[in-house]
C-alpha cells in the first residue's frame, strides 16, 4: 500500500523593499541528486521530533542565513508522488518576509539565487504546486489581505531559537 508522508517542508522568501515586492528563488545545485539545475523555494526536511514551521524556520536559516521578520503559514500543502519510495508526500508551506533583499549565504546544494518579480518567479517554478503556492502568498500574504494576517504566527513562535535536536550549517 503507498504511504502517505509529510516530511518535507517549502518556504517562500518575500521582501516588500521595492515598489514591487520581491520573491527569492534559489537554483539547486547541478550535483545535486535530485532535480539538480532547477528553481525553487526554500525546500528541506522535517527531522523527528520538529514541527512543521520549526523545520521551516531551520531550513530557511540554514539555506540562506537571512533574518526574518514576519513568519506565516500559508494555505497551501504542494502534493506530490515519489515512485522511489512509493508515496504520496504532502508539502506545506511557509512563507517569510525578510527587511531587505539582502544576499542569502547559499548552503552548497544550492549554486545560485534570484530576487524575483512575481511574474517572473512564476516563470522560473517548475512545478504547479510551487506556482500556485507562490499565487497564494502573493495575493493573500503579501496582498496584506484578511486571510493573511491571520496567519501571521511571528508572535506565536519564537524565531530565534531552533527546534530541538536540530543543528545549523551555519554555525
Amino acid at each position: 500500500m503507498t504511504d502517505i508522508k509529510s516530511k518535507i517542508v517549502e518556504i517562500c522568501i518575500f521582501t516588500r523593499n521595492d515598489v514591487a515586492p520581491k520573491y527569492l528563488l534559489l537554483k539547486r545545485s547541478e550535483t545535486e541528486d535530485i532535480y539538480p539545475g532547477i528553481w525553487q523555494f526554500v525546500t528541506g526536511g522535517i527531522h523527528n521530533g520538529e514541527k512543521a514551521y520549526q523545520a521551516a524556520y531551520r531550513e530557511m536559516h540554514e539555506e540562506t542565513g537571512l533574518s526574518v521578520q514576519r513568519f506565516f503559514t500559508a494555505p497551501h500543502v504542494s502534493i506530490f508522488y515519489d515512485a522511489g519510495y512509493d508515496a504520496v508526500n504532502l508539502s506545506p508551506l511557509f512563507a517569510a518576509e525578510i527587511g531587505d533583499a539582502n544576499t542569502p549565504k547559499l548552503s552548497p546544494e544550492h549554486k545560485e539565487f534570484r530576487w524575483c518579480s512575481y511574474g517572473d518567479a512564476d516563470e522560473l517554478l517548475v512545478w504547479p504546486g510551487q506556482k500556485q503556492g507562490l499565487e497564494i502568498v502573493h495575493r493573500y500574504i503579501v496582498g496584506e489581505k484578511v486571510a493573511g494576517r491571520l496567519l501571521d504566527i511571528t508572535g506565536k513562535i519564537s524565531l530565534n531559537h531552533r527546534a530541538p535536536g536540530s543543528t545549523s550549517k551555519r554555525e
